[in-house]
């Protein structure tokens, strides 16, 4: 079973479609000066809305355990993703209260010293996460092994396949589904969600 995650939720309409259309989460960012960044108290009535079978993400870039414990509070989040360069110890003291999605960018092969860091699942990522930049599969490789990896970075429902055929725990996509910056492309978001759904169908009668 591989999960979808959809990531950059700005608006309740792109939330509430990737829900009906099976998504298992939605991501918000939480990272002033990003392009898709949304305030904590502009994510909490989105997150109202849905209903209680989606994952709602809050997706952080070197916060302090202060700052992302106070924003999921506010946000009314259930997982943080930690997207930056934060010490293994900030993991440690956030997953006192939430799990910890940990995010490592790729500029070539994974190292395997990560599967180390204290998190609940893992991704992976482009050098520049939410610009659509892929890398090459085979960097993924020593961590493939690891129970709960989310694969992100430059998907969309043209290459989504080769991704799917790892069996990661997770796919995650921002920038593939989107109409422009902020703004999902419902057309797409179901291309990309269709194919999870007739890949999980696919594996479990195989």
């Amino acid at each position: 079973m591989v999960r979808a995650k959809i990531c950059g939720i700005t608006r309740l309409e792109d939330a509430l479609l990737a829900e009906q259309l099976g998504a298992w989460a939605v991501g918000f960012i939480l990272a002033p000066g990003t392009r898709r960044s949304v305030e904590p108290d502009r994510i909490r009535p989105i997150v109202e809305a849905l209903g209680p079978f989606i994952v709602r993400v809050g997706v952080f870039v070197d916060a302090p355990p202060e700052v992302v414990l106070e924003q999921m509070q506010t946000a009314r989040l259930q997982v943080a993703q930690l997207h930056g360069l934060e010490p293994p110890e900030w993991a440690e003291q956030i997953r006192r209260f939430y799990p910890v999605i940990k995010a490592f960018k790729l500029s070539g092969p994974a190292r395997p010293d990560w599967l180390d860091y204290p998190a609940d699942a893992l991704l992976v990522d482009g050098v520049t996460p939410g610009s659509g930049q892929r890398y090459p599969l085979d960097w993924i490789t020593p961590l493939l092994q690891h129970p709960r990896l989310i694969i992100a970075g430059g998907l969309t429902p043209d290459n989504l396949e080769p991704v799917l055929s790892l069996l990661p725990y997770a796919v995650d996509v921002s920038s593939g589904v989107e109409a422009a910056p902020r703004l999902k492309d419902p057309l797409k978001l179901r291309q990309f969600l269709d194919q999870v759904e007739a890949f999980n169908g696919t594996s479990r009668n195989q």
